[in-house]
């Protein structure tokens, strides 16, 4: 079927919609018509080449949320009609997907950066030529996807697939990593480094969950502003002191958790600088340069470093639970988003390279 996707291709400033086929889905995936897709920094990496292993040209988009309108041979927990919301590509039989943390399936890398079903083959052609795609099992920058029917999670039809979409990736990746990397407890402490989506997931997750005090770091203003109407108890602008210092004053034992979501090797030193004793520093991303630190102070605290993908969280089971705090008004992930139509995607890429956006949303279809 032809469709309209946003194709990435070398020393472009954003993807540009074109017209592609897109083959029937096969054995384990989906069809799914594309109502909503989010923008997180992975994609503008994945779009610019060099750090992520991407081939070009290709489909990116992996916080996809949709209708299915076919399913492949062996597909039995979804049919046409039902709402999903996207996420990751995972094998299933690997031990850590069968301990339901598909974030650390062994064909990882290959299965959602690869551009290609595992077989090499893609759903995506151009003129008879094959286009990268399947990314994160997705490729949902498009009017309709081919996805894997594993990491294809259903929704109750009346949640809002604009609002949905970001629950597959950046939203999951914030939250989880409290409720599930941390297991954060009532009367802990956490602070955020950078009040991004995933930063601003972690916060509400936070709040959720009863943690006495919530900090959030990050330059820029509204972003600290919005922090603390989501639920953390102070906000620090790193330009204005010593960082360090300033979450000392509030915790003058050491937080018990430090969740990091910059690539910057000394925004990464200030959070060990700020953890408590045992306390944890957990990361989602990794600083482009060789980086070290000194090991003997996380020894005699028994402190942590700890990388952390897709918040550790299995998809089938976290998206739902984070729908249900959202209609009861505790995770207010709304808050979180500015709409774009589908034809202004380089505007919203644009967004997000500027922090004038949190989480960019495209709209395939106006509602």
């Amino acid at each position: 079927m032809r469709i309209r996707a946003a194709v990435s291709r070398d020393n472009a400033p954003a993807p540009v919609l074109e017209d592609v086929e897109l083959a029937e889905p096969r054995t384990g995936e989906v069809l799914v018509r594309i109502v909503a897709a989010g923008i997180c920094h992975t994609d503008l990496r994945a779009h610019a080449g060099g750090v992520l292993p991407t081939p070009r040209p290709v489909v990116l988009g992996h916080e996809g949320a949709g209708v299915v309108e076919s399913v492949g041979p062996g597909v039995t927990g979804l049919k046409p009609g039902d709402h999903v919301v996207m996420s990751g590509s995972s094998c299933g039989l690997c031990p850590c997907c069968r301990s339901n943390l598909p974030s650390y399936c062994r064909e990882n890398m290959p299965r959602n950066f690869g551009g290609a079903r595992m077989d090499g083959s893609s759903a995506l052609s151009q003129a008879g030529q094959k286009l990268h795609g399947h990314f994160f099992g997705q490729s949902s920058f498009a009017t309709y996807a081919i996805a894997d029917a594993r990491g294809a999670v259903r929704i109750a039809p009346d949640i809002p697939l604009k609002i949905a979409a970001p629950l597959g990736c950046g939203v999951i990746t914030g939250a989880g990593a409290v409720l599930y990397s941390f297991a954060m407890r009532a009367g802990q402490s956490l602070v955020v480094l950078g009040t991004g989506g995933v930063g601003l997931s972690a916060v509400m997750a936070a709040r959720l969950v009863g943690a006495s005090q919530i900090i959030a770091v990050d330059p820029l203003a509204p972003r600290r502003a919005l922090a603390l109407e989501l639920g953390a108890t102070a906000a620090i602008d790193p330009g204005s002191g010593d960082v360090v210092e300033a979450v000392r004053a509030l915790l003058p034992g050491g937080a018990d958790f430090v969740f990091n979501t910059t690539a910057q090797s000394q925004v990464i030193d200030a959070g060990l600088a700020m953890l408590g004793m045992r306390g944890v520093l957990g990361f989602v991303s990794a600083p482009p340069q060789p980086w070290t630190t000194k090991l003997f102070p996380l020894l005699a605290g028994g402190k942590s470093l700890r990388g952390i993908l897709g918040g550790d969280a299995a998809p089938q089971i976290a998206i739902p639970l984070l729908l249900d705090y959202w209609r009861q008004g505790r995770f207010p992930l709304e808050r979180l988003i500015t709409h774009y139509s589908f034809d202004d995607i380089a505007t919203a890429f644009g967004a997000v390279h500027n922090g004038s956006a949190i989480k960019p949303v495209l709209q395939m279809e106006q509602s």
